[in-house]
């Protein structure tokens, strides 16, 4: 079965509200074998939304329509619905009812600014709404099935899942569908790429590999479908395995498990306790690592040494050090370590020092510069990394890269 999704909405176009019905919604129809062959987004323009959905129709089974249900003049979808049918709208009791009993909890009655809710295409199935005022709708006809729910996503949530997904679940294909998700970090896609292509030539139709690139890792989702479930579980499994072994560590985990849960996890099995000191990310990799519950048994603490005079003040770094090297040093970010190995007691210390922008930066130090240092009371490693002129993704790939410092110092030092 093939689905368009369809979003209704000018402020979806204009940016004003983002859209995240739809990602939801396919996250949804691929557990139940139905594809997505695309999405689209439709201003509040009544002729235009009719043309949209004669595409879907045309080339699709199923398809979904989010937004425009509400009691206002600008809610025109139960109009493009009966256009594109050819049918009239009729007067629901069974929603003025419903309606009338969600504001009699308020206090407040049925007035005539919801009775536009209450009128249905005469040929539509009205979809429970426990969630809100307007029920969804299903139509279907030798096209395929139209389905409107409303733009709020929890009314679009329940309504898809007490009412929708049971029909689904009735014609769902024969079609097994599993995923396996190989987590990397410290390589680009093209890196990554080079490494697992070759193991691949032999790899069957009905597995396909998507890369999916963040800041400083790659996500690699192997997608089966297959009517034989055995076979499936089995091929997967083996490319999974084999991609895992050619790229050693860069690979440090499988189904979507996060760095920082997997640090944390690592640090865990080695009785280990981690602290930060952390400047230009102003705290962002201790938040990434105290979001993962159980942290507190890894995490010790942090500081946010952000001016020369905290550095100095919390974590003894020499004042000399600035004037002969600058706070975004090698030097000061070991330093920093050192202060913060003494004050917290911690096992590892990581700490961060650099230029996120998007101003101070100089031609010798742009903004991008970046120094990490990470160690423990016997040894410190150092890298420098030269980032964008994005301040949010300076700070965010700066944690990342961290976090993968502090990965592989425990993995070499504490095997």
């Amino acid at each position: 079965m093939k689905c368009s999704i369809i979003t209704i909405g000018d402020e979806i176009l204009i940016g004003q509200i983002v859209d995240t019905n739809s990602s939801w919604m396919a996250a949804q129809l691929n557990l139940l074998g139905i594809d997505v062959v695309e999405m689209r987004s439709v201003g509040d323009e009544l002729d235009q939304m009719v043309a949209v959905l004669q595409h879907a129709l045309h080339h699709s089974d199923l398809v979904l329509v989010t937004g425009g249900l509400g009691p206002t003049k600008d809610d025109i979808t139960k109009s493009a619905i009966c256009k594109l049918y050819d049918v009239g709208l009729t007067f629901s009791a069974t929603t003025r009812d419903h309606i009338t009993a969600i504001y009699a909890k308020f206090g407040r009655g049925f007035t005539t600014a919801h009775e536009q809710q209450c009128y249905m295409p005469d040929n539509a199935i009205l979809l429970h709404n426990s969630m809100g005022t307007a029920p969804g709708m299903l139509i279907e006809d030798e096209r395929g099935m139209l389905v409107s729910m409303p733009g709020v996503p929890y009314e679009m949530k329940a309504i898809f899942t007490e009412e929708l997904l049971p029909r689904l679940n009735e014609r769902k294909s024969e079609l097994f569908i599993q995923h396996s998700t190989i987590m990397t970090v410290g390589e680009g896609e093209t890196v990554i790429a080079d490494k697992i292509e070759p193991l691949l030539t032999d790899m069957p139709d009905y597995i396909k590999l998507a890369y999916l690139p963040s800041l400083g890792s790659v996500r690699l989702r192997l997608t089966g479908k297959h009517t034989d479930k055995q076979q499936l579980e089995e091929t997967l499994k083996h490319y999974t395995a084999i991609m895992v072994q050619e790229l050693g560590d860069l690979a440090y985990g499988i189904n979507d498990l996060s760095l920082e849960a997997h640090l944390l996890a690592l640090l865990g099995e080695k009785g280990l306790w981690l602290g930060t000191a952390e400047s230009c990310t102003g705290g962002y990799l201790s938040h990434r690592l105290t979001s993962v519950a159980g942290s507190s048994s890894y995490f010790k603490g942090g500081y946010i040494p952000y001016s020369n005079e905290c550095k100095t003040k919390w974590l003894g770094v020499a004042e000399e050090l600035f004037v002969n090297h600058g706070a975004v040093s090698q030097e000061v970010v070991e330093a920093m370590v050192t202060g913060l190995l003494q004050n917290t007691g911690c096992d590892v210390g990581v700490a961060i020092s650099g230029i996120a922008g998007p101003g101070g930066g100089t031609p010798e130090k742009p903004v991008g510069t970046i120094w990490i240092a990470v160690g423990n009371a016997d040894q410190k490693v150092s890298r420098l990394i030269k980032a964008s002129k994005d301040r949010s993704k300076n700070i965010e790939y700066a944690a990342v890269v961290a976090m993968n410092m502090i990965r592989r110092f425990v993995l070499k030092n504490y095997a």
